[in-house]
């Protein structure tokens, strides 16, 4: 199975070259301004695609699957595409499971406190996923964060980091953190962030190809 997967395009997503799979895999960020005319355009893209699956989660900027989730549903639910929204499919017997969840940073969307109150998304995520997508990184992995004073922090979930260790899925695939786009193995785990554009919101990496055997 050939899933290929991109990140954080932000309205940009027309600049994007994708190429064909069986899986296409959309790990956040879809929008640039979180509005509803922004999600639309989003999904006519993704939806123009023939990959015969096509699947994403929301980021922290779209605020508009937040704020109006049974109006964002409609517009889904109109084209061959699924959202994961702390939920799961099945896809000739590979599991995928999704989440929107990050860890709290100011004041944007789908953005949780440490922990009972982002434990909560996490303990959903079943033991036999095969693949797991979500916005944001797992703490340690691809996730550094350089501030413009020289320092530098992890900015990933540790309470993501010690499930994925406990459930083993195949491959996580996840975004949020522009600068750290790219592959890492941790546990016999692969760990792919497929953020799209780089440091300055600028359309800037390709979408990753995982063959997953």
């Amino acid at each position: 199975m050939k899933l290929v997967c991109l990140s954080d395009t932000h309205g940009d997503h027309h600049q994007v070259e994708v190429p064909h799979g069986d899986v296409l895999v959309h790990a956040g960020d879809v929008t640039a301004h979180g509005t509803e005319q922004d999600f639309l355009d989003f999904l006519d893209w993704f939806d123009a695609f023939p990959h015969p699956n096509k699947l994403f989660v929301a980021g922290n900027h779209d605020r508009f699957l937040e704020q109006l989730p049974d109006r964002a549903l409609e517009h889904v639910s109109d084209r061959s595409v699924i959202w994961l929204n702390d939920s799961g499919i099945t896809i000739d017997g590979i599991k995928f499971w999704g989440s929107p969840i990050t860890l709290r940073f100011h004041n944007w969307s789908f953005m949780r406190d440490p922990g009972d109150d982002i434990a909560t998304h996490w303990e959903q995520i079943p033991d036999n996923t095969d693949v797991l997508i979500t916005h944001g990184p797992p703490h340690g992995i691809l996730d550094l964060v350089r501030r413009q004073d020289g320092s530098e922090e992890q900015t990933g979930c540790p309470q993501l980091l010690e499930v994925i260790l406990k459930m083993q899925p195949n491959v996580h695939i996840f975004g949020h953190i522009h600068e750290e786009y790219g592959v890492s193995s941790k546990s016999g785990i692969e760990f792919l962030n497929v953020s799209t554009m780089n440091q300055s919101y600028r359309i800037a990496n390709s979408p990753v190809v995982y063959n997953l055997s």
